[in-house]
C-alpha cells in the first residue's frame, strides 16, 4: 500500500511539472509579444493556439492527478 501512495504522489508531481513547464512557454510568449524579446510565438493567433492547448493539457493533467491520487489511496486534507 505505500509503495502505490508513493507511485501517486510522483505521478501527481509528474503531471504538474508537465503544467508549469506548458504554461511557462505561454508566459515568454505573451512577454515577447509585449515587445520585451523573451523568445517563442509572435502574433495574437499564436498566442490563442498555444493557450488553448495549454489549458486542455492542464484539465487532462489535472483529472490524471485526481486518478492517480484515488488510485494510490493518497488522503486530501
Amino acid at each position: 500500500m505505500e509503495i502505490k501512495k508513493t507511485i501517486a504522489v510522483a505521478i501527481g508531481s509528474a503531471f504538474g511539472f508537465i503544467i508549469a513547464l506548458i504554461w511557462r512557454d505561454i508566459i515568454i510568449g505573451l512577454i515577447n509579444m509585449a515587445g520585451l524579446n523573451v523568445n517563442s510565438f509572435n502574433d495574437i493567433m499564436g498566442a490563442s493556439i498555444v493557450i488553448v492547448t495549454a489549458s486542455i493539457i492542464t484539465v487532462i493533467c489535472v483529472l490524471g492527478i485526481l486518478y492517480i491520487s484515488r488510485w494510490g489511496g493518497v488522503e486530501q486534507k
